[in-house]
């Protein structure tokens, strides 16, 4: 276990263990948020690109989009529905990430803490839904439950849950395309044809829409941290790897790119890193590390959780429970705390009361 707390100025006021590289569960997302603020940019926003070719077929090319979500699906929709009048068939690129994308540490589970990455997905890749008199039905009203999905849930044997797509038989980028065909109907265009998995062919294919999220990259990190979304996470850092060196994003890439920034921007070498979410237990930190992660990220701390001058980001893993962040202090003085416990059983609300007791008001 490790315990670290320093002042503004990086004066050391406790150190345990500090420079014992150990498990940082979730708390890696602060570090994979500064990754991708490096490469992208805090007002990156992620493109989706749709285009038309002389045969009315629409082809959608995702790049890695973490929220693109029914709301905005029904709102694009609205926009083409100006554009054109009908379609024929829904063609899904995905090619801009490396497929299948494998994440250390990620199940085959079902749960949303597992949901797979991919360049085109929709609502983080799950779908909520409920039986309810005798019928399947949705659990988020936003979100309709088309009979591409009734099949997958009716074959999960599941009564009430959120379950994720696999990345067999191209499921999650055929997902957006059966939402897709709904809201554009549902805006009064027709699509006629089919929803199939393709390619963008610039020697045919017309723009006709490119749309830009109405999230900058600082929203999406707040979002990644509020929900410790594993899944914005690595889209997050897929992202960064392909912006660093080129498409196709993959999670090599991704790593080269984290550990390339920790070296030059951060002066850290010692540091493991296999993947963005801090779902796998090969990812290991030490306190020191985090600690120069934690300064770098200062200016964005407020996009933490917080609360009574607390900012703080949790870790849990079994038998893993971390917490680093912020304390605020008067005369607008702050602390930097790193809590790294990698003991089964060991609890971590002692540390907390033994770190505010320590500091000097």
């Amino acid at each position: 276990d490790a315990l670290l707390v320093t002042d503004a100025q990086g004066q050391v006021i406790i150190a345990q263990n500090e420079h014992k590289k150990l498990i940082p569960a979730s708390t890696l997302k602060v570090f994979t948020g500064l990754v991708a603020m490096h490469y992208l940019g805090p007002e990156y926003r992620f493109p989706t690109d749709f285009f038309l070719d002389a045969e009315s077929n629409l082809t959608v090319k995702g790049y890695g989009d973490p929220l693109l979500v029914s709301e905005t699906l029904s709102a694009i929709a609205q926009v083409l529905a100006g554009k054109v009048a009908s379609i024929q068939d829904v063609v899904l690129d995905n090619s801009f990430f490396e497929r299948p994308i494998r994440i250390p540490g990620r199940s085959r589970s079902l749960q949303p803490y597992d949901a797979p990455n991919g360049a085109l997905c929709a609502n983080f890749n799950t779908v909520y839904f409920k039986y309810h008199q005798g019928r399947y039905v949705t659990a988020e009203p936003q979100t309709p439950l088309v009979p591409f999905v009734l099949e997958k849930i009716r074959s999960s044997g599941l009564q009430q849950e959120r379950i994720t797509f696999s990345q067999k038989q191209d499921d999650i980028p055929l997902y957006v395309g059966h939402l897709l065909r709904f809201f554009l109907q549902e805006a009064g265009v027709p699509v006629k044809g089919r929803i199939r998995v393709g390619h963008v062919r610039p020697d045919s294919d017309r723009l006709v829409y490119h749309f830009r999220s109405r999230f900058d990259l600082r929203q999406v990190i707040a979002r990644m941290l509020d929900f410790s979304n594993n899944f914005i996470a690595n889209q997050l850092l897929i992202a960064a790897g392909s912006a660093a060196y080129g498409a196709p994003g993959t999670l090599s890439k991704g790593v080269q790119a984290a550990k390339s920034y920790a070296r030059q921007e951060l002066a850290i070498e010692a540091l493991q890193v296999v993947e963005g979410s801090g779902i796998s237990r090969k990812n290991r930190l030490s306190a020191v590390a985090l600690d120069r992660i934690l300064e770098k990220f200062r200016p964005y701390g407020n996009l933490m959780d917080h609360q009574n001058g607390l900012f703080y980001k949790t870790g849990t893993l079994k038998g893993i429970k971390t917490r680093i962040g912020y304390i605020e202090g008067p005369e607008n003085a702050f602390y930097r705390f790193v809590i790294l416990i990698n003991t089964p059983g060991k609890p971590i609300e002692p540390v907390i009361d033994y770190v505010l007791e320590s500091l000097p008001f």
